[in-house]
Formats: C-alpha cells, sequence, structure tokens
C-alpha cells in the first residue's frame, strides 16, 4: 500500500479545491491500473491562520508503487493556485498501510486538528519517517499532507462526504442547482444526511459559494446515502463525483479541559462551568456572556451574528445556569458551537407578598426583614418564587448555515443529554 498526501493547493480568491486535485489524482492512479482504496478528507484546527477556507488536507490510499504515485503527485500539483502567495502546496507519500504508520506520525495528525505545527517539524518527522515528499512556495501544505497521511490511525469516527464536480468552463460562474430538488433530497434521507440544508435560513448548505469547482457536497454517516442525495439533486451538469472518508462532523477538534486556565489560543475546547453575567447584545448583533469554569476562571462566551437563531439560546441564559460549552478560544473570548445546559435557575429572590391582604410588603429597616404596613405582618427577608425559562435542559448548537466542517452535529447523536438539533 502507499499513503499520499496531499494539501494547500487551493486560493480564496483564485478558486481551486484540494478535494478536487485529491479526487483527479484518485482517477489518474485508477487509469494508470492501480486501486484505489479510499480518498480521506481530514479538516484540520478551523483556528490556524494560514488556512484557506475549511483547512482540509486530502490522502489517496492506493496500491500504487510509491515512486509512481510521488511523480504522479508532484505532477498534479501544477494544479495548485500558486499565483496566490497564500497557497504553498505540499506533498507527502509514505509507503506501507496507512493503519501501520508510526505513533508519531499518528500524535502529529491528532495535533494537527487540535493545535499549531511548523513546517520544519513536519519536513523532520517526514524524514525520520521515511517518507518522500515535494512542495511550492514555502511548503507550507506538507504539515496537511503528513497529518492526512496519519490521519487513518489517529481517529476512529469517520463521516463521509459525496462531492460533485463542476465542468471545468463553468467554474467561478453562478452555481445553477435546482433549490427545490435539494431540499426535497435533504428530507428525504434527513437525518442520516445532516447539513445538506439549513430549513430555518432556507439556505442549501451543500452548495459553496466560491469560484471552487465543488457544485455541491453531500454529508453524512452511509456512503449510499450522501450518493443518492447528491443524485436526487437536479441543475447543471456534474462532471464527475467522488466519495470521501472524512472526520467532519466528528468533533475532533475539541480538547476536555477542567476550565479555561488549561486553555490556549486558537484551539477548540470542551469546558463546564456556571453562567455569571447577564446575556449582552452588542454592536454588529453578537451576543455575550460570561462563564467561570471549573477552576475558577472566567472567560467571555459569545454568538456571533452568523450563528443567527442560536443567538436566542445565548439571551435566554443567566446567571447560576450551569452548562457545557463547546467552541474555539478567540482574544479571550469562546466562539460557541454548541452548549449543553447542564441545571437552570428555576427560582429568584423577592419582596414577600403580605399572606392577609396580598398586598407586597416594604422593608422594615436594614437587617429587620419586611412588614405590611396596613396588617402589621413580618417576613424575616426576601422569598424564592419560580421564573419562566425560554430554554430547557440539553444540548443546543449553531444551525446548519453556521456549523464548522468538522463540528459535530446534534443529529449524529452520542451527546450526553437530550439534545435540541437545528435542521
Amino acid at each position: 500500500m502507499t499513503v499520499i498526501g496531499l494539501d494547500d493547493t487551493d486560493s480564496r480568491e483564485r478558486g481551486m479545491c484540494t478535494t478536487f486535485v485529491a479526487a483527479t489524482l484518485a482517477e489518474r492512479i485508477e487509469a494508470a491500473g492501480a486501486t484505489v482504496d479510499r480518498r480521506v478528507l481530514v479538516r484540520l484546527n478551523p483556528g490556524v491562520e494560514h488556512k484557506t477556507r475549511g483547512n482540509a488536507a486530502l490522502a489517496v490510499h492506493t496500491d500504487l508503487d510509491p515512486e509512481r504515485a510521488r511523480e504522479l503527485a508532484v505532477e498534479h500539483l501544477d494544479l495548485a493556485e500558486t499565483a496566490d502567495p497564500r497557497t504553498n502546496p505540499g506533498v507527502v507519500v509514505a509507503p506501507g498501510d496507512p493503519e501501520g504508520v508510526p505513533e508519531a506520525v499518528a500524535a502529529f495528525a491528532r495535533a494537527a486538528v487540535r493545535d499549531y505545527h511548523d513546517i520544519d517539524d513536519a519536513v523532520a518527522l517526514a524524514d525520520r519517517a521515511g517518507y518522500e515528499h515535494a512542495h511550492a512556495g514555502n511548503g507550507r501544505g506538507r504539515i496537511g499532507a503528513l497529518a492526512a497521511v496519519g490521519a487513518w490511525r489517529a481517529f476512529d469516527d469517520w463521516t463521509y462526504e459525496c462531492i460533485s464536480y463542476r465542468e471545468r468552463e463553468r467554474w467561478g460562474t453562478d452555481r445553477t442547482v435546482d433549490r427545490e430538488s435539494v431540499f426535497a433530497a435533504a428530507d428525504a434521507a434527513s437525518p442520516d444526511a445532516w447539513d445538506t440544508v439549513d430549513r430555518g435560513e432556507g439556505y442549501p448548505v451543500c452548495v459553496p459559494r466560491t469560484p471552487c469547482p465543488i457544485l455541491h457536497g453531500i454529508r453524512g454517516d452511509d456512503p449510499e446515502t450522501v450518493r443518492s442525495v447528491a443524485e436526487a439533486i437536479d441543475g447543471e451538469p456534474v462532471a464527475s463525483r467522488a466519495l470521501f472518508v472524512t472526520n467532519q462532523g466528528t468533533d475532533a477538534h475539541l480538547r476536555r479541559v477542567d476550565g479555561f486556565g488549561d486553555a490556549s489560543e486558537g484551539r477548540a475546547y470542551r469546558v463546564d462551568g456556571e453562567v455569571v453575567a447577564e446575556p449582552e447584545t452588542r454592536e454588529g448583533g453578537h451576543v455575550f456572556t460570561a462563564l467561570r469554569s471549573d477552576d475558577g476562571e472566567t472567560a467571555d462566551i459569545a454568538a456571533f451574528e452568523p450563528t443567527k437563531r442560536f443567538r436566542d439560546r445565548v439571551r435566554a441564559l443567566r446567571p447560576g445556569d450551569r452548562l457545557t460549552v463547546c467552541g474555539e478560544l478567540s482574544d479571550g473570548t469562546l466562539k460557541l458551537e454548541k452548549f449543553a445546559v447542564r441545571k437552570l435557575v428555576t427560582t429568584e429572590p423577592a419582596t414577600p407578598d403580605c399572606p392577609d391582604c396580598g398586598r407586597s410588603m416594604g422593608s422594615a429597616g436594614a437587617g429587620q426583614g419586611y412588614r405590611c404596613r396596613d396588617c402589621g405582618t413580618s417576613a424575616d427577608g426576601k422569598v424564592e418564587v419560580p421564573v419562566e425559562r425560554d430554554i430547557e435542559s440539553g444540548w443546543y448548537e449553531v444551525p446548519p448555515c453556521a456549523r464548522r466542517h468538522v463540528a459535530k452535529p446534534l443529529v449524529r447523536g452520542g451527546f450526553d443529554g437530550t439534545v435540541h438539533p437545528e435542521r
């Protein structure tokens, strides 16, 4: 077996897509008479500054000879949009079974999804492992390429995406996709296919708005389901399709920590704590509150405007609520991807009413409780009264239109509590 890792071939402005490079490389490998076992799409740390769009790295698992695999992969780097100085593609070719990579390479892959790497570290590790590699520009893509090589051993939760590609002459033009067929296919396949559409926003999430070669991408837990949804969508001609095994929708980027004292900028975490501030809507429609984690440290948590209706979930919180929060720490603020309400404040202190006349009592003086001026009845202090809440216990998430590729949607299940999924 041979594993070919690829990364950093696309551009925010000029288009291209590393999935397309991997898909067409796989086609060339099969045309050469070799077998492709799978195409692997790995979403790396979404907080990395140098990412283009979704920070995806790709791997092709094949029985092609490593030397020939390297030749084809290097030739395929010609597809990279290297006219963009931010695009610095890289290739790593590893002989052997993808499950048999060294543990150091698997650890590198796990850290690439949750942390940061330097180019020199990737190159040194590839050399120690005996892997061939090539690059253009500064070769930053070798980081993701090596991570893609190690991913099959590193992770055990995998999903699927079926990507349909456009005819080349249509790249960069408006896409023609029948909206009704997208929503009908999504409804028929839910929940096995997810994040195809955002019903609340009326938006087909599976159709990108960038100048890349992709027409649409269908994600889900079953390969046949995602293929069938892709085939059910009407629109412009499809030039080709490819099925990818992927860590999308798995929360592979999240790290559990005891509190914000153990958290660093640009990484994603799962943290337990208590709300300690009233939610506040700030300029731009972003909603902030603060959470004191179990280690006593406090940080802002926020639902930003693109999360749309999810902001109302944060507005419904109040001091004293117990939460589990998930998201990326950036500039001292945890950008919420989802949260679980563990315990809600259900009462609040209020001035007691007179048991005889029903009127609200008045203060009897500092430290002297309350007294009804008409009846003379008294009470020692405030009483707890029920409060109505616009939120329940359980997990809440951003809508599909705002979900990060690697974030796990609630419809996939496996969460430790009731779920309130967005669809």
